[in-house]
C-alpha cells in the first residue's frame, strides 16, 4: 500500500514499511538536518515532500491525493508534550497541537489507515484526557482505533524503550486488527486497547492498574566520590609496616602471594547504616566508580540510584545512563544487558570486559534503533555526531514498524 510519513525524521517509519512491503509517496520533517540523513538514506526523488505541516495547504494536500490513493498515514507526532522526560504541556503545548495537523490531512485523504506513535506517558497524560481526546477525535473522523505499548527489546534490539501505537481503522474499508502483538521472544503485551462501539469501557481501558510508577528518594549519607586503594592483609587491622599496608590511589596492587590476601579498601564509603554501600555515578570527565568484590562473584560497579539499597551494581555488559549524575530521584540508570531509552543527547554508556564505562557510538545508537549500518554510513556523510545522536533518540525503532506493517491487511 501506499504511505505518507509524517513527522518523518530519518526514517524509521519508512523502512520498516518497505520492508514489510509498502511504498513511500511523500515525506514532510521540518528539521533541516534529519531531512538531510533521510535524503540520504532513503530514494526520495520524484516524491511530494514539505517541510512545516502546519504551511501545508489543504490544496496541495488533495494535489497530493490526485497522484493516486494514500491507503495509509504514518506519523511519530512530537512526543516532547506529552513525555514524562518533560514538561508534559499536552495540547498547551504548540507541539501537542501537531496531532490535529494529521486529522486534517487525513479528513483530506481518508486512508484506510492512520499509524501513529507516541511515548507511553501518552496514555496517561493529564489522567488520561489528552489520550480520550485523541480517541474521541479518530472516533469522530470516523476511524475505529486500536492500540497497544511494545517494548523494542521485545523485537530484537536490546533497547528498553516503551512506546504506544495507535491503528486506525476507516470504518467500512479496512481489514481485520493488527493488536495484540508479541515479541519475538514470547513477551505478551503491557497495555493494549480497542475502541470501535463508542466509549463504553473507555475509563477501564485508559485508567489501566499499575500503568504509573512512583519515583522515591534516597534518604541521608554523604554522596562524595571514594577513594578505592589496593590494601596487603587486609583481615590484619591492627598491624602496621609488614602488616596491613596500604598502597596511594593510582598505584599497583601488591605482588600476589600465596596466601592471596589482598583486598580492596573503600574509604568512607559506608552509609549510614553501616550496610551496603553506596556508589558514584560516573561522569565522562570524572572519576571511575567504586567497584565492590561482592562475595567471590567478581569485581562490579555500585551506580547511585534513588532506591531502598541507593545503589544498583552493573557488570559487564550493562549499560548506565550518567545523566544528572548528582540527582537523588533518578532510578533505572542501570539496563541489565540493555540499553536503557536512547534520548537526544545519548549520555549512556556501557560497562566493557575491563570494568570502564564507554559512552555509546552514533553507530551503536543507530543499531539500537535497528537501522543497518549501510544507512548510518549515509547519514554520517552529511551529518554530525551531535545530530547523529539526536536523530536516533528521536527516530522509531525500524523492528516495531516492521512487525506491525506487515499486520496492515491488504484488500
Amino acid at each position: 500500500m501506499k504511505f505518507l510519513d509524517l513527522f518523518a525524521g530519518i526514517g524509521g517509519f519508512r523502512l520498516g514499511m518497505e520492508q514489510a512491503g509498502h511504498e513511500c509517496v511523500g515525506y514532510v520533517e521540518i528539521d533541516k538536518y534529519a531531512r538531510k540523513s533521510y535524503e540520504a538514506i532513503h530514494d526520495t526523488e520524484g516524491e511530494w515532500t514539505a517541510h512545516d505541516i502546519t504551511t501545508v495547504t489543504d490544496r496541495h494536500i488533495r494535489e497530493l491525493g490526485d497522484r493516486g490513493r494514500v491507503e495509509i498515514i504514518c506519523g511519530g507526532f512530537p512526543c516532547q508534550s506529552f513525555s514524562v522526560a518533560g514538561k508534559r504541556g499536552g495540547f498547551d503545548d504548540t507541539r501537542g497541537t501537531l496531532f490535529f495537523e494529521i486529522v486534517r490531512i487525513a479528513n483530506i485523504l481518508k486512508p484506510r489507515y492512520l499509524f501513529l506513535e507516541n511515548v507511553k506517558g501518552f496514555l496517561n497524560h493529564d489522567q488520561g484526557i489528552t489520550f480520550e481526546t485523541i480517541i474521541r477525535a479518530l472516533d469522530e473522523l470516523g476511524y475505529d482505533a486500536e492500540w497497544q505499548v511494545l517494548n523494542s527489546k521485545n523485537f530484537g534490539v536490546p533497547q528498553n524503550r516503551e512506546r504506544v501505537f495507535i491503528v486506525g481503522h476507516l470504518r467500512g474499508q479496512s481489514g481485520r486488527g493488527v493488536f495484540p502483538i508479541k515479541g519475538e521472544n514470547g513477551n505478551a503485551i503491557s497495555i493494549a486497547g480497542y475502541l470501535s462501539d463508542g466509549y463504553k469501557d473507555v475509563n477501564y481501558v485508559l485508567n489501566p492498574e499499575g500503568l504509573a510508577r512512583t519515583l522515591t528518594t534516597m534518604q541521608g549519607g554523604n554522596r562524595e566520590p571514594k577513594v578505592i586503594q589496593p590494601v596487603l592483609t587486609p583481615d590484619r587491622q591492627n598491624k602496621r609496616q609488614n602488616g596491613r599496608r596500604f598502597k596511594n590511589n593510582r598505584e599497583p596492587m601488591f605482588t600476589l602471594t600465596s596466601q592471596d590476601r589482598h583486598g580492596i579498601m573503600l574509604a568512607g564509603n559506608i552509609n549510614p547504616s553501616g550496610k551496603g554501600m553506596n556508589g558514584q555515578v560516573y561522569k565522562s570527565e570524572g572519576i571511575s566508580p567504586t567497584l565492590t568484590t561482592n562475595k567471590g562473584e567478581g569485581p562490579k560497579i555500585s551506580i547511585k540510584e534513588a532506591t531502598n539499597k541507593g545503589y544498583v551494581e552493573a557488570i559487564p555488559g550493562d549499560s548506565i545512563n550518567y545523566s544528572v549524575p548528582t540527582s537523588k530521584t533518578r532510578r533505572g540508570r542501570v539496563g541489565k544487558g540493555v540499553a536503557n531509552t536512547l534520548d537526544t543527547g545519548c549520555q549512556q554508556g556501557v560497562v566493557t570486559n575491563e570494568l570502564r564505562i564507554r559512552k555509546l557510538t552514533p553507530r551503536e545508537c543507530w543499531r539500537l534503533q535497528g537501522f543497518p549500518d549501510w544507512a548510518f554510513d549515509c547519514a554520517a556523510e552529511v551529518n554530525s555526531n551531535s545530530q547523529l545522536y539526536k536523530q536516533a533518540g528521536n527516530s522509531v525503532t525500524v523492528n516495531v514498524i516492521y512487525e506491525i506493517a506487515r499486520k496492515l491487511e491488504v484488500t
